[in-house]
């Protein structure tokens, strides 16, 4: 069996939004009107509100990183022509799904016609982080051991505190949303490709699904590129961020090659149990406790996500050359995820418009640090117009906003 090449891709969705109201705009297929040739790289998505960009396959996290300054940098200057911006976070603070346009493309009105509200409500973001891996039956294997800790990965990247203007206790609601359609959640144990392929092809040959396109579990074997897509993730605010989680991925694959190639093995445990997992991760994010099933005792989430870091990838990080960006998860566990910074500035504000301009802010650092500034300059000061507070209708709060 031929070793992994490792390989990393990204796919990210944004919000777009009106810089005056802090809304989602529905203007996805007016920016991409006139730049046909951008579609390889930056594409529509079901909402008209949403745009989403996939990277050119990349070695190293290295690489991936100016791939995401590269497609973030040109996704500003589109949505800037139309004065627009956009904000990288796993639901929007207040917009309300119910007010969303569906792009008008033959596969989206698709997916509304089968799947009706679900599919309007659908309006949350994510990171889909791609890693190489050729060979079909060790693809498996990777996705059979990553599971366990698909929610440590989670908590990480939770950035989706608020919905429809209410403050949810959860830190990544756009996963219970998403648990809404079928087909998602943690994957099943497999025990080869071939288990697989005999699954997918029951699905398509009684008209469940086309294609494995139509599987969203929280870690998949692509349908059309060699690669393990990791889909679990709340879209990450800050590139750094994306780097991080994405390095992560990265060299849990290599580790489990590592244990394949000295004939060891890693203890898989069944759905039900990491999803009580994710569930933690989900509602609490870093805050909580994970479960350590292997000790059979919960932990504090930074303490397993530690235990991650310094046992299971460490020994191969180096070999990746990717140690600075995986320890980045010692400053995120330090600083907080994008959700925790979002509770925080509502904290600090009562306004759920400062909220987006933090996020606007965080999602052009280290790319146009103009706008950068001027967003973080406004989440911090504030605006003269009456805040939106929790649970207010938004749609009554936007004259007079600068």
């Amino acid at each position: 069996m031929k070793a992994p090449s490792l390989t990393l891709g990204i796919e990210e969705e944004y919000q777009i939004i009106d810089p005056e109201s802090r809304e989602l705009k529905s203007y996805i297929t007016e920016i991409l009107a006139g730049d046909k040739l951008l579609l390889d790289e930056v594409k529509p998505e079901l909402h008209q509100s949403m745009i989403e960009i996939g990277s050119r396959v990349c070695r190293t996290p290295q690489e991936l990183r100016a791939e995401l300054v590269r497609l973030r940098g040109m996704v500003m200057d589109l949505a800037a022509k139309s004065n627009l911006v956009i904000a990288a976070a796993g639901t929007h603070p207040f917009s309300c799904w119910t007010k969303q346009e569906i792009t008008p493309l033959e596969r989206y009105i698709g997916v509304q016609q089968d799947l009706q509200d679900l599919a309007q409500q659908l309006l949350i973001f994510g990171t889909h982080i791609h890693v190489g891996i050729e060979d079909r039956d060790f693809l498996i294997e990777a996705m059979n051991v990553a599971r366990y800790l698909l929610p440590h990965v989670l908590a990480l990247s939770t950035s989706s505190p608020f919905w429809q203007g209410r403050r949810t206790g959860l830190k990544s609601y756009r996963s219970i949303v998403f648990r809404n359609f079928p087909r998602t959640g943690v994957p099943p144990i497999l025990r080869s490709y071939a288990e697989y392929d005999e699954l997918l092809g029951s699905l398509v040959a009684t008209k469940c699904v086309p294609d494995g396109s139509k599987i969203w579990w929280d870690a998949r074997p692509h349908h059309a590129f060699p690669t393990l897509e990791f889909r679990v993730c709340d879209v990450c605010t800050r590139v750094d961020e994306a780097v991080c989680l994405a390095a992560i991925l990265q060299a849990i694959v290599a580790k489990t090659w590592k244990l394949r190639r000295d004939n060891l093995t890693f203890r898989l445990y069944a759905p039900a149990l990491i999803d009580e997992n994710k569930w933690r991760a989900v509602r609490f994010g870093l805050d909580g406790n994970l479960i350590d099933f292997g000790k059979g005792r919960e932990q504090p989430a930074r303490e397993l996500i530690t235990e991650m870091l310094e046992w299971f990838v460490d020994d191969v990080v180096d070999e990746l050359g990717s140690r600075r960006e995986v320890e980045y998860a010692f400053e995120i566990m330090r600083g907080g995820t994008s959700a925790d910074r979002q509770l925080k500035v509502y904290d600090e504000t009562g306004d759920l418009r400062s909220v987006v301009d933090r996020i606007v802010a965080e999602t052009a650092e280290g790319v146009r640090p103009d706008i950068a500034s001027h967003y973080a300059t406004r989440a911090a000061t504030g605006q003269r117009y009456p805040a939106i507070k929790l649970g207010e209708d938004s749609s009554r709060q936007t004259q007079g906003v600068t």
